[in-house]
């Protein structure tokens, strides 16, 4: 804390929580992660392309949803969730080849 300048000296203890969380943020990144190398296996198997446009519809409606009961912007969760979506579907596409 000594480095921070003065008037930063404050922020500290909620910079802490805030690196707690995203250490957080990333292992269920990690988990869901998991999950999607079985999907890819299923989508193989089944010949279901990498992206479902309704499948992805659905994730956002939910996701928005549960954003505004947690007080949080959905307009902020959706854009998220699109990227994390865009790049999911993208690693999808290049193990399904």
């Amino acid at each position: 804390m000594r480095d921070l300048p003065e008037n930063e000296r404050s922020l500290a203890p909620f910079r802490a929580e805030i690196d707690i969380i995203d250490a957080q943020m990333v292992e269920l990144l990690a988990r869901r992660f998991e999950v999607v190398k079985h999907v890819i296996a299923v989508k193989q198997a089944e010949g279901l392309a990498a992206l479902l446009p309704e499948r992805v519809e659905d994730v956002i409606d939910k996701v928005s949803a549960r954003a505004e009961t947690q007080g949080v912007p959905p307009e902020l969760v959706e854009k998220l969730w699109r990227v994390l979506i865009e790049w999911v579907v993208e690693y999808e596409n290049e193990r399904l080849g």
